[in-house]
């Protein structure tokens, strides 16, 4: 199933390959933003990438330490028809490798990172970003990496754009460009959509209130990761209304007492009731508004996860579905516009 919501086309792939590799509108959207005559693709796995930038370039060299990556990428290129595509297959830092590869308009490396971090770490990245750029700086100027989304702009010690990528409204990838490829510091884009927006420097405070307002907006993931609530702010024409509500570490919402629309919100809420965070109360009020099921919002020990849900859905019988965020001092009741 994962390898028909991953690509048009059935792939060729070993298990390792098809957990990491692109999604298609992912590796489609950034083929366009690559587009050149020529490109190296470095750890080019089964091959994903590499066939949407064959379809947007004139030449492709894919290079991988791994021949069976390299014989699936072959593969899988046949069955898209691809015949522009240059493979080799060794160690990409190794002279010889380096040695067959001309000069390029763009470098474009995903390099390998550790099956398993507590946290994720640039420093950990084979081949490392820095080792590549220096490897391959009288190949070409421009460079491209794809690194762990996990990671923060502060985290990366590098001059280039940091762009949060959205796919569905799940943070996805994160890109970074150097050289020409760089449009600014910091930008967050939306898949399908490619709505996007780039850091300005905003000085926009983000307020946070302790009261509820009418509307509750969620900010898509990427716009937190990124760090450019403030943009989003001054982006809407209603900003002077809009403040912060922390659900918990990993919620965040925007409320105003009126309703507005950004494409960067993920989803737009009138907020119907606000109770204590007890379960049989919740399920109560649920009742009251003729509620037929709650989506649940918030941090919950997994030791009573599934009796608080139980309890919480207890003889709903209603057609109406809610959203429920969950704080430490309140349930909010929503429902999404």
């Amino acid at each position: 199933m994962a390898r028909k919501k991953k690509y048009s086309k059935k792939i060729s792939f070993d298990k390792p390959g098809l957990r990491f590799a692109t999604p298609e509108e992912v590796a489609n959207y950034r083929a366009k933003r690559l587009k050149s005559d020529t490109l190296a693709d470095i750890s080019c796995g089964i091959g994903g990438q590499t066939i949407a930038f064959a379809k947007h370039c004139k030449k492709v060299f894919a290079i991988d330490l791994d021949p069976v990556k390299i014989k699936h990428a072959k593969e899988n290129c046949r069955r898209y028809g691809i015949t522009n595509v240059e493979f080799l297959c060794g160690d990409a830092l190794s002279e010889e490798i380096i040695n067959k590869i001309p000069e390029v308009d763009i470098i474009f490396s995903d390099p390998a990172r550790p099956p398993s971090e507590k946290r994720r770490d640039i420093r950990n990245l084979q081949p490392p970003i820095d080792k590549v750029m220096e490897a391959y700086s009288s190949k070409a100027s421009n460079f491209a990496f794809e690194v762990p989304p996990q990671l923060t702009p502060e985290r990366i010690p590098f001059s280039c754009e940091k762009e949060y990528l959205s796919f569905k409204g799940k943070l996805n990838r994160l890109n970074l460009y150097f050289g020409d490829l760089k449009k600014c510091d910091i930008s967050a884009i939306l898949l399908p959509s490619e709505d996007m927006l780039c850091s300005t420097g905003s000085k926009t405070i983000v307020e946070e209130s302790k009261k509820l307002d009418r509307f509750a907006f969620e900010p898509d993931p990427a716009i937190l990761q990124a760090g450019l609530l403030g943009e989003l702010i001054d982006s809407i024409k209603t900003k002077s209304s809009l403040k912060a509500y922390v659900i918990d570490s990993k919620r965040l919402l925007l409320i105003s007492d009126t309703n507005c629309s950004h494409p960067f919100f993920k989803n737009q809420y009138e907020v119907v009731d606000v109770v204590e965070p007890d379960p049989i109360l919740i399920n109560k009020k649920l009742k009251e508004h003729k509620a037929g099921n709650a989506l649940l919002r918030g941090s919950i020990d997994p030791k009573y996860y599934w009796n608080f849900r139980k309890i919480l859905e207890n003889g709903l019988e209603g057609t109406s579905k809610f959203h429920l965020f969950l704080t430490s001092k309140e349930a909010i009741l929503c429902k999404k516009i």
